[in-house]
């Protein structure tokens, strides 16, 4: 893992919440320079997401139908899983199962850039930290598109930062939940 480099999130504004019954999702929206065709790229490529997202994968998550196992990083305990790539529409909507959360992201393309948003359904007791790390990897995505590389932060590296541990009390206040 690379060392990070020295940099200070933005405000907690990225990220929204939805709850249909007992069922939350975590909504990210982040507008990127970069065009949704490199964007892509940098969500299905393994050599790409190593760059900055908080699992690594095994095979290309840009083919609908294909399987690929992603591994936790930097956790205590790595978690394998079997992910089934659900859809892939190149360059627009990527959906996956990690575990027992569904992702889906939606590229859209935006002023010469990107408008990125991403759904996770996760549980309600992780919303505000799985908002917290989400943030964080995508400055981390950002920086590393824009050719100026931060380093991976995941895991309980990524809790350590500071940066993190205010975005995480900063989303706990935003959703009402001390978590």
């Amino acid at each position: 893992m690379t060392t990070p480099q020295p940099y200070t999130p933005g405000p907690a504004n990225l990220a929204r919440v939805q709850k249909d019954g007992e069922n939350w999702t975590l909504v990210l929206v982040r507008q990127l320079r970069h065009s949704p065709e490199k964007v892509w790229r940098a969500l299905t490529d393994p050599a790409q997401l190593r760059d900055w997202a908080p699992f690594d994968a095994d095979g290309n998550m840009g083919i609908a139908g294909s399987k690929v196992k992603l591994n936790t990083v930097g956790t205590p305990t790595p978690l394998v899983s079997e992910t089934s790539i659900t859809r892939a529409d190149e360059p627009n909507v990527l959906e996956y199962r990690w575990g027992d959360q569904d992702l889906r992201w939606e590229l859209e393309d935006f002023g010469g850039g990107t408008r990125l948003t991403l759904w996770h359904s996760i549980d309600r007791r992780y919303i505000s930290m799985g908002a917290a790390g989400w943030h964080i990897c995508l400055d981390v995505l950002d920086h590393a598109l824009s050719g100026t590389p931060l380093g991976r932060m995941v895991g309980p590296d990524a809790m350590k930062f500071e940066g993190w541990r205010r975005l995480h009390a900063n989303y706990a206040k935003q959703f009402g939940s001390g978590i």
